[in-house]
């Protein structure tokens, strides 16, 4: 089995679609929050001036079955002392917005059918007593209006045309609402973003916060829960960095002092008689020498990221390598080009690519390095399959092959069974360099290592 195989790491499983309302959520804290603020506000808003003007509404009405009827019954009787000829004339003159009068004739419409226009012919016909009511009738124009034929005391008729007035609701209320509105939106918004600001600034420091462990620190700025979080964050980043730090210094004193016993070792090899004892002793020896460089080389890649990114030709890069693959016997073919310079590490991407094709030479025969260079939404894209035609990984270890010190291979030997670091350093490597390293087995046999990594695309030196 191979030291490492291609496969996509597993991965938190994806979520379930949401359903129903759900979907149409925003999926950010800070426009949920808003959002929740803003339609809150409004229903509140919208809640106060419907009882306002319900409100209004009762007390218009009680307002106009005090003084309406009163003044319908006051007009009636200055129509009936008026002599006959004078009435025309003065028509006019008792008219309101509410109500009218016309001179003979009958009143029209069925009788009302409503629990208001009831209680308004009520109050109408009460205040006209003494004078006798001939018909009450409930037009449809105006909407809920009233026609009530009067006999005046010299047996002529007069009908009234009276209609209920809601309160009028000027036209710079509604201005004024939406203005509180506007206000009170603006200030949900700032105060969620009072809020959800911090997050996301951890987020990113936190984001930023790679292998190099040197993300940036937070300001101490703030309310003083901010500050506090701030404070604790940028304390993580020191302990974090200074934990990672000892253990690499530790790794390195390590093989610093081994290097001494080791070299002893070997000199005694020299001196001992038994040859074949002597050649296991000293091949005992190398693969320890060989543990021990190999695990220091892991600690340091935690820092790859340290490596400026230069602008290189990618294809010079990938061809060299392929080449001094050729110059030692193995056979490595070179599929596409990048067709023009782009901005990377080139030290970081020489070591990844060397481990994964060391790999797949260890397991295959047809050995083969694919590049293909596009763009997508995110900016330039650059993919590199490494795939070989040995005999694969089983699929419940494909996961566990990036660890450290992890080997698929059950024997100590290198020959097979590798340190298990091979894998490990290259994604430490792609890590570091922002670069997504993923395994996986090929449906027609063999394994495929496949990085992807956004680069910047630079043109050709003049």
């Amino acid at each position: 089995m191979p030291e490492s195989a291609a496969s996509l790491p597993a991965d938190i499983a994806p979520a379930s679609p949401a359903t129903g309302l759900r979907r149409l959520l925003p999926r950010s804290l800070f426009s949920r929050v808003t959002l929740i603020i803003v339609v809150g506000l409004a229903i509140a808003q919208l809640l106060t001036f419907m009882a306002i003007g319900y409100e209004r509404g009762i007390a218009m009405r009680e307002l106009m079955m005090i003084g309406i009827e009163r003044d319908i019954a006051s007009s009636v009787a200055i129509l009936d002392r008026l002599p006959a000829a004078e009435r025309e004339g003065w028509l006019a003159r008792l008219e309101r917005r509410n109500y009218r009068f016309v001179l003979g004739g009958n009143a029209q419409g069925k009788a009302p059918d409503t629990a208001s226009s009831q209680q308004f012919a009520t109050a109408i016909a009460d205040a006209m007593r003494p004078f006798e009511i001939v018909k009450i009738g409930q037009v449809s124009n105006p909407p809920q209006g009233l026609q009530i034929q009067v006999r005046l005391s010299d047996g002529s008729s007069v009908v009234v045309h009276a209609r209920r007035v809601d309160m009028p609701v000027s036209s710079w209320v509604m201005w004024l609402l939406w203005a509180q509105l506007l206000v009170l939106a603006v200030c949900a918004w700032y105060a969620v973003r009072l809020v959800t600001r911090p997050l996301a600034q951890l987020a990113d420091a936190a984001d930023e916060l790679g292998p190099d462990l040197k993300g940036r620190q937070l300001a101490e700025e703030g309310p003083t829960e901010v500050q506090h979080a701030a404070r604790a964050f940028n304390a993580m980043q020191k302990r974090i960095a200074g934990y990672m730090a000892e253990r690499v210094e530790i790794l390195a004193a390590i093989s610093h002092d081994l290097q001494t016993p080791i070299t002893r070792m070997r000199l005694r090899t020299d001196l001992m008689d038994d040859g074949h004892d002597r050649d296991k002793f000293r091949q005992d020896l190398e693969a320890m020498h060989a543990l021990v460089r190999e695990g220091v080389t892991y600690a340091r890649t935690l820092h790859g990221a340290t490596e400026p990114p230069r602008r290189i030709d990618a294809d010079a890069l990938f061809e060299s390598m392929v080449a001094d693959y050729e110059d030692s016997g193995e056979q490595v073919l070179l599929e596409g080009r990048v067709g023009e310079p782009m901005v990377t590490r080139p030290n970081a991407l020489r070591r990844i690519l060397t481990n994964l094709i060391d790999n797949a030479l260890k397991f295959g025969t047809d050995v083969r390095l694919q590049v293909h260079a596009g763009a997508d939404a995110g900016g330039h894209r650059l993919t590199l399959a490494v795939i070989d035609n040995g005999p694969g990984i089983p699929p419940d270890q494909l996961e566990h092959v990036l660890k450290p010190f992890y080997r698929v291979e059950g024997s100590r030997n290198r020959n097979t069974g590798g340190t298990g670091l091979g894998l490990a350093i290259a994604q430490q490597l792609a890590t570091a360099m922002g670069a997504e390293l993923t395994l996986r087995n090929r449906d027609e046999g063999g394994l495929e290592a496949r990085l992807t990594m956004n680069t910047n695309a630079a043109a050709p030196p003049d």
